[in-house]
């Protein structure tokens, strides 16, 4: 059985559950730059960490184009992919980005870091704001009539008012403030 997409993610959550420092939350599936890209796995920590999963019969020049998306709206990016994709891989994904190798250990699928994630230098705020939702940016523009204003404004209002460090933390509280309100309405429904 091939190394896929839904093996490694699996595998991921636990690993990443069972870190020494764990993530505050993880999310799956988070649409980026306003919906351009979908990152598979995000963590939070003081701020957000997207990791994007390629199995062994993935396309791996896709990261070129899906990478444009998260490298304006992380700070921190890591691939996770296959052996047989790792030499393309690190030609693609640029210096700055993370690479863990994702290998078959019996049943069991283990990691191997090839290199750590270093800070992003081609984040952009207004951008990195376009992942959150237009009620989550009105928490950050305390400006009266702000909720009359498009979400392409108050991105750019965010982005002004913000320096990268403090928007990133911001855009991460924002995140873990939906994933509580989300299990909250899930468990009022039951």
């Amino acid at each position: 059985m091939e190394l896929n997409d839904s093996r490694i993610r699996e595998a991921l959550l636990r690993k990443l559950a069972r870190q020494k420092t764990r993530p505050r939350a993880v999310l799956e599936e988070l649409h980026v730059h306003n919906g351009r890209a979908i990152a598979d796995v995000v963590t939070l920590h003081a701020e957000a960490h997207c990791y994007e999963i390629k199995g062994a019969t993935d396309r791996i020049d896709r990261i070129t184009v899906q990478g444009t998306h998260y490298n304006v709206a992380f700070r921190r990016i890591t691939l996770v992919t296959t052996k047989c994709n790792l030499r393309r891989a690190q030609k693609l994904a640029p210096r700055f980005w993370g690479i863990i190798v994702a290998m078959e250990n019996g049943d069991a699928v283990r990691f191997r870091h090839v290199r750590a994630a270093r800070l992003n230098p081609r984040f952009e705020k207004q951008s990195a704001a376009m992942t959150l939702w237009k009620s989550e940016m009105l928490e950050l523009v305390p400006e009266a009539g702000a909720e009359h204003k498009p979400r392409r404004l108050l991105a750019q209002l965010i982005a002004e008012t913000r320096r990268e460090l403090e928007l990133s933390m911001n855009i991460c509280d924002l995140l873990m403030g939906r994933r509580l309100r989300a299990q909250s309405f899930a468990s009022s429904t039951m």
